[in-house]
């Protein structure tokens, strides 16, 4: 079921799967069949379904009778289930399978790119990642051969760039096909808030997008950018750098979680708390069992009471104010 900021039981907790709203609608499960609620807990489209994908673009996939269609936000049968699978809309186009090739149509049902790939995925910054013979390149919405279909593996577009695997070793293309870093890195992630993660001989550090090492590769782990800040590994502790690779928060923590909405989850010596970007507790240590990230103001929270009635779930708020309804 649901909730809302206050803990008020919003949508009765009857369902045996949930997942969070798009678009306005949240995709249930119950007794093996699957439809949407919207905010006031209203089944809109009936749980008949064998399986679904969330909205995007306003359809979502269904499944039914081992079949894949789409369905508008009324329930009404857009694309005919016909499909042996689907992926949401994204820039117009879905991911469809069809006789075991992959291709994409749009919203008309209309088959844009034949299903003629081993493998596609979904279009990103105007191009879209394809697959045959185990090798990948890059298409566009006409289906030209925009980047050629010889690597080993690749990432999707982002920023502008796309990570590409070529003999062992990544680097980044351009929307042209230019190799514009080096294609020397033992692994390279895609570009995210103006930086890439990459790693060479075991040490991870940062290359901007002129493939500039602007955070040198000495740290044995690292994660990607969030909010401005990185957490690094350096010897067995992590810590935090900044986008000029200076450490602002220091290499004491033995797990993190990604900075969200100012706040950052971290561990030692299997306990949590939460910390600010200026390295300061927020939610103190051994206060709670677990935390999750902040979303919408939020974070989910467990206690396990061991002197009452075993673990409580909650929430708190960036101040620490908790939120339970069984404790």
């Amino acid at each position: 079921g649901f909730i809302d900021k206050q803990g008020n039981e919003i949508i009765p907790l009857k369902y045996d799967y949930a997942r969070s709203f798009s678009e306005g609608l949240a995709r249930v499960e119950l007794n093996g069949k699957q439809g949407f609620v919207d905010k006031l807990g209203n089944e809109i489209i009936p749980l008949k379904y064998d399986y679904a994908r969330s909205f995007s673009e306003g359809l979502a996939p269904v499944k039914l009778n081992g079949k894949w269609g789409f369905i508008d936000n009324q329930g009404n049968t857009i694309i005919p289930f016909r499909y042996d699978s689907t992926e949401s809309f994204s820039e117009g186009f879905a991911v469809v399978k069809f006789n075991d090739s992959w291709g994409f149509i749009d919203k008309g049902d209309n088959e844009v790119v034949p299903t003629k790939y081993d493998l596609v995925f979904p279009f990103s910054e105007g191009l879209a990642e394809v697959c045959l013979e185990d090798k990948y390149g890059f298409i566009d919405k006409q289906d030209n051969g925009v980047i050629p279909i010889k690597y080993d593996s690749a990432y999707s577009f982002s920023e502008g760039l796309a990570a590409v695997k070529l003999n062992g070793k990544w680097g980044f293309v351009d929307k042209l096909g230019n190799e514009v870093i080096p294609i020397k890195y033992d692994y390279a992630d895609p570009f995210n808030e103006g930086l890439a993660r990459v790693s060479l001989n075991g040490k991870w550090g940062f290359v901007n997008k002129a493939g500039k090492e602007i955070i040198p590769l000495k740290y044995k782990g690292a994660h990607e950018f969030s909010e401005g800040l990185a957490a690094v590994t350096l010897n067995t502790k992590i810590g935090f750098t900044n986008k000029e690779g200076r450490v602002v928060i220091p290499f004491k923590y033995d797990l993190v979680w990604n900075f969200s909405e100012g706040l950052a989850v971290v561990m030692v010596n299997n306990e949590t708390a939460v910390i600010n970007k200026k390295g300061e507790i927020i939610v103190p240590f051994s206060k709670y069992d677990w935390i999750g990230s902040f979303k919408e103001g939020l974070a989910s929270v467990s206690i396990d009471d061991r002197n009452k009635d075993g673990k409580h779930y909650g929430l708190i708020d960036h101040w620490g104010r908790e939120y339970f309804s069984n404790r």
